[in-house]
């Protein structure tokens, strides 16, 4: 089977993922499903990969605002690689991560207990249907408070954390930040990449209540943890955002201006 005829071959999984705001309709289940990994292997394009409709229709959904098959490439991450989601929460980009390392890649979606247990549980209820029957086999969990992650929790090549630096560094402070930071550090390999994506604000604003947070912050706690700044990437920049507003606005949330950064792990 070519690469066209698995993806036209895709099937929903609106109604397994209803918790994340599916709609709950399915598709009939073909003789031969697909799952995201034979969809790596055999589409080497990634982002029709990701267009495909084994993927729930509301992860899809927020590729717009998320990009991912651009984040993906800014942060050089290769099918075979080994990936840390970092506070992955329901596993949205643990999901985006399978498919783009591939089935001789691995991913290990990260949380802590007490994100899991928030919102009756809608963090775990979500990721475990999402991971249900093995749908996504190169996958596997790791539930530990973010700071404790050692370098016996790797090795990884790349580890990445999506919308979380914010709540660390406004809730904890620099030193919470770094601490984290740091953990993340010891769990990659020499040369690893950090990828930190996350709703950028404006020096002075109440970015605490605006939940954003200063680039020139994120890059200051990642050098002193001890990363060096490899790429400040603009891929995720919005021209309806102006940053004083809170990030879930009506008409900005899901596009928020954002910073990348490509933080590496000296050698």
């Amino acid at each position: 089977m070519n690469a066209k005829s698995l993806l036209r071959s895709g099937i929903s999984l609106a109604a397994s993922l209803a918790i994340v705001g599916c709609d709950g309709t399915a598709e009939p289940e073909l003789a031969e499903p697909v799952t995201p990994a034979m969809q790596a292997s055999a589409a080497p394009d990634l982002a029709a990969s990701l267009a495909s409709e084994s993927r729930a229709e509301a992860d899809r959904a927020r590729d717009a605002g998320r990009k991912p098959a651009e984040v993906i490439a800014v942060l050089g991450i290769k099918p075979g690689m080994s990936v840390l989601d970092v506070m992955a929460a329901s596993g949205w980009y643990t999901e985006v991560l399978s498919i783009a390392v591939g089935p001789d890649g691995h991913v290990t979606s990260h949380n802590t207990p007490a994100s899991l247990q928030r919102r009756e549980g809608a963090n775990e209820k979500a990721l475990s249907e999402r991971l249900a029957d093995d749908r996504l086999p190169n996958v596997s969990r790791l539930n530990k408070d973010t700071q404790t992650l050692t370098a016996d929790d790797g090795p990884f090549d790349v580890a990445i954390t999506a919308l979380n630096l914010h709540d660390i560094y406004n809730r904890g402070g620099e030193d919470a930040a770094i601490a984290m930071m740091a953990a993340v550090l010891a769990t990659l390999k020499p040369g690893g990449v950090f990828g930190v994506i996350d709703h950028e604000g404006i020096e002075g604003n109440d970015n605490v209540a605006l939940h954003r947070m200063v680039k020139a912050d994120a890059i200051h706690v990642a050098e002193a943890a001890g990363f060096i700044v490899d790429t400040d990437s603009d891929v995720l920049q919005s021209d309806i955002d102006d940053m004083t507003q809170h990030m879930r606005s009506d008409g900005i949330r899901g596009y928020t201006n954002r910073f990348v950064l490509k933080l590496r792990k000296p050698e």
